[in-house]
Parts: C-alpha cells; sequence; structure tokens
C-alpha cells in the first residue's frame, strides 16, 4: 500500500473543496441566465387620425391637345421623305413626296382629251350655223336645224367634261407632295422612303403648336374620381420644383386592351413643359370609408393573415392584430380595418415578435442607456 502524508491529504482535499465551489459557481450562474428575461427594444409608430381622402398619382406624357396623322391623298410609292423627328414645320412646307409619273401622264391624257373636245365643239358649232341659215332659206328641216343643236350642246358638255378631268388630274400631281397644314413640331414618321402606301394611310404624325396636356391611364376603380373639369396637379420628373395646376380635359368612354381609361389633363402654356417629358398627375379623392397609413415594415403575416404587432404601454408586451389592407403607396400601407388613432404598431423587426413578447421602446431604451453610462461615469469618478 501506498502511503500518503498529511500534506499531501490537505492538497488533496482543497483541490476537491475548490472544484465543488466552482461547480456550485458554475450551476448558479447557469440558472441565472436561465431566469434571465429577455426585454427586446423596438421601434413603434402611433396610429394617427384616420384620413378621410386620398392622394391619387398617375404617371403619363405630355402630349399636344392636337395632333395630325398626314398622308397622301393618293396612292403611290415615296420617293423622297424632306423632314425628321423633331423638326419644326409650318403650312406650306413639303414633308414627303411621292413618284407622281403616273399622274403627270394622266394631265397628258386629260390635256389631250380636252383639245378633241375643243375641236368637236369648234366642228358643231359650224355644223349648227349652217343648219341655221339653210333652215332660214327654207332649205333644211325643223329636225335637221335641231339635231345640230343638240350636236353642238353634246360637244360643249363634253368638253365641260375634259375640262373637270384635267382639273382633277392636275390635283392628283399636287397631292403626290405632302404639305403640313399648321405649325408644329413632327414627333413621328409612320412610314419611309421606298414604302408604297395607299391614300390615307398615316405617313408623318405632327403635334400642333399651341396648348399641351399630360395622357394618363386610370384603372377602373378610381376612374369614377376622375371627372371632366376636376382641378389636380400635375408634376414633372425633369424638374422637381416644376409643379402646375391642371384641370381634367377629356376622359375616355371606354376601356382599352389594358382595362385602363385614358385621361387628358390641360395644363397651362410653359416653355420648360416639352413634348415627351414624364409627368405625374396628382388628384385627391374621397374615400369611401377611413384608411389610416403604417409603414411598410410594419406589415407582417400570421397563419396566413396580414397583422400588425401592438405594444401594451402598461404592461410592455406585444400582441398581433389581424387588420383589412386597403391598398399600396409610396408612402407605406393604408389600413381600412382593424386600427384606430393612438395604437402603437411596431414599426421594424416585425420577424422578431412574439405574442406577450417582453419589449420596451426605443426612445426609453436610449434614455435607460444614458443613464447606465452616466451611473458608470460617476463610478469612475469616485
Amino acid at each position: 500500500m501506498v502511503s500518503l502524508t498529511t500534506n499531501t491529504l490537505r492538497t488533496i482535499a482543497g483541490a476537491a473543496l475548490f472544484a465543488a465551489f466552482g461547480l456550485g459557481l458554475t450551476g448558479c450562474n447557469e440558472k441565472k441566465e436561465e431566469t434571465a428575461e429577455v426585454v427586446r427594444p423596438v421601434k413603434v409608430v402611433e396610429i394617427a387620425q384616420a384620413d378621410t381622402t386620398r392622394k391619387l398619382d398617375y404617371s403619363g406624357a405630355v402630349r399636344a391637345r392636337t395632333e395630325m396623322n398626314l398622308g397622301f391623298r393618293v396612292n403611290g410609292k415615296i420617293v423622297e421623305r424632306k423632314v425628321d423627328i423633331g423638326q419644326k414645320v409650318k403650312p406650306g412646307d413639303v414633308i414627303a413626296r411621292m413618284d407622281a409619273t403616273d399622274y403627270i401622264l394622266a394631265v397628258r391624257r386629260s390635256q389631250a382629251d380636252l383639245d378633241a373636245a375643243e375641236k368637236q365643239v369648234q366642228t358643231t358649232e359650224l355644223a349648227r350655223t349652217r343648219a341655221q341659215t339653210l333652215f332660214n332659206k327654207n332649205v333644211t328641216s325643223k329636225s335637221q336645224l335641231e339635231q345640230a343643236e343638240l350636236s353642238y350642246e353634246q360637244a360643249i358638255s363634253t368638253r365641260d367634261s375634259a375640262v373637270s378631268a384635267l382639273s382633277e388630274a392636275k390635283n392628283q400631281v399636287a397631292y403626290a407632295d405632302l404639305t403640313s397644314d399648321m405649325n408644329g413640331i413632327v414627333t413621328a414618321i409612320n412610314a419611309d422612303v421606298g414604302q408604297v402606301v395607299s391614300s390615307g394611310t398615316p405617313v408623318i404624325t405632327v403635334a400642333v403648336d399651341g396648348e399641351k396636356e399630360v395622357q394618363v391611364a386610370v384603372p377602373e376603380m378610381d376612374i369614377a374620381q376622375f371627372k371632366v373639369g376636376k382641378d389636380v396637379k400635375a408634376r414633372f420628373w425633369s424638374d422637381a420644383a416644376l409643379v402646375l395646376n391642371g384641370k381634367v380635359r377629356e376622359v375616355s368612354g371606354s376601356a382599352d386592351q389594358s382595362r385602363t381609361f385614358a385621361v387628358r389633363v390641360s395644363v397651362p402654356n410653359d416653355p420648360r413643359v416639352l413634348l415627351g417629358m414624364t409627368a405625374t398627375i396628382e388628384a385627391l379623392a374621397d374615400n369611401t370609408q377611413p384608411y389610416v397609413s403604417i409603414p411598410l415594415s410594419a406589415l407582417a403575416q400570421k397563419d396566413g393573415k396580414q397583422i400588425v404587432w401592438l405594444v401594451d404601454r402598461s404592461a410592455g408586451t406585444v400582441h398581433s392584430r389581424a387588420i383589412k389592407v386597403a391598398d399600396f403607396a409610396d408612402d407605406g400601407v393604408r389600413v381600412a380595418d382593424g386600427l384606430k388613432a393612438g395604437d402603437v404598431v411596431v414599426a421594424a423587426g416585425t420577424q422578431f415578435m412574439t405574442e406577450n413578447m417582453k419589449v420596451k421602446l426605443a426612445a426609453a431604451s436610449a434614455q435607460q442607456a444614458s443613464a447606465e453610462i452616466n451611473a458608470a461615469s460617476a463610478d469612475i469618478v469616485r
């Protein structure tokens, strides 16, 4: 057997006692950590009074009030285009030209027909004069004189028809030149050199100088809020400081393929407003029911329902509440049901919330942290 000295026994006993004491302290710390309650700081918003009106924003483009789709009045092949997009035109300017060879030939043919008709008029006039002379001398009958007069009148009618045909043929030649009727700016080219077009086919689009307006597409759920004469605001992306008062001038009576209605808003003449600029039309609409607004970050989901987390100030806990979302806007979410003025809603970190979780408001947390820092500083001074 191995004999241990008294000092050795004392050393072993001390080590065992120290280990047991350490284990006891560790157990106490773990137990203390397990029983410590987590209080999460949260950022909140307080619900204000419900809105009785809501703002409608729709984007569109600046257009001329009057646009002309110019096309040739005859059929043919385009041989020249004299304007480009963005170019200004004035009345009488030739903007495109068509091959007029066939129409020039038609003028020559009509001219020849007119010359022949003129000769026929002269011939029948001589015959009528001779018949009148012979009738006066009782050489020919009355019927022969009447026949001569009818031939002369027929020749006159043929000549008048030839004159009209010649004028028409000359007009066809003139129609081979496409000209502008008013002052404006070329906004689109729908046909180019080498293309064969029929009469009436749009070739050049010209925006007529004068009043400008903004055209927007409004969905069917809001079209009832736009009536002719309604006052609106027009803002322009190119200049945030440019805001003009507008008025609804025209509302489409039917929806297009996108299921939206075209609304045209007249705006005052301003040199800063150019055709094609992007604009936003702002209008106020009366709510059928009051709405309250919350940040998008405050919206959460639970069991497939849209909810928010409300803070109970007295208990310092959060509770979920189901809400009914009306729509989404640039500034957040509009809620139709489930919230009232004075409710305190968690504005961020909703994914960390659980029912009855202890929380503290962000402002209170900041004050507590400041107090702790001040106390620590005082301890250091002491």
